[in-house]
């Protein structure tokens, strides 16, 4: 079955909303979007497989300095069962102040629970820009 046109755009929205600073530093928003399980596998190498932990790091980022802005292209999705969607895409971070842009292919699992869709895992693995 494939993933529907409305699914497709729900998700992307869902998938985009965890890029802004105003959401990744809301704590409340961020638990709603990732599932009590979740895990990712961070574009540094670093594992997150602790929710509580990463919405508290999620949240300290705009004491610390405010997030670059990521854009998103190119997005696939993939129907791996009937309530789980493999959505993949690239981005590009925006360069800080003493770095280069940042080119990441992407991966996320989202699964309807409760009626409404979660993230249960995300990868980021750093890539080449593209031209």
């Amino acid at each position: 079955m494939d993933v529907t046109e409305h699914e497709f755009e729900e998700i992307r929205l869902l998938e985009q909303k965890l890029h802004l600073a105003e959401v990744r530093q809301s704590p409340e928003i961020v638990a709603e979007l990732l599932a009590e399980d979740f895990v990712e596998f961070g574009s540094s190498g670093t594992v997150y497989d602790d929710r509580d932990d990463l919405i508290a790091r999620l949240a300290a980022e705009k004491v610390e300095k405010p997030s670059p802005l990521i854009s998103s292209r190119n997005y696939a999705f993939r129907r791996i069962s009937a309530d789980a969607v493999l959505v993949t895409y690239r981005s590009v971070r925006e360069a800080e102040e003493s770095g280069p842009e940042r080119h990441t292919l992407r991966s996320s699992i989202w699964q309807r629970i409760d009626g409404r869709w979660q993230m249960i895992f995300h990868q980021g693995t750093p890539t080449a820009p593209q031209d």
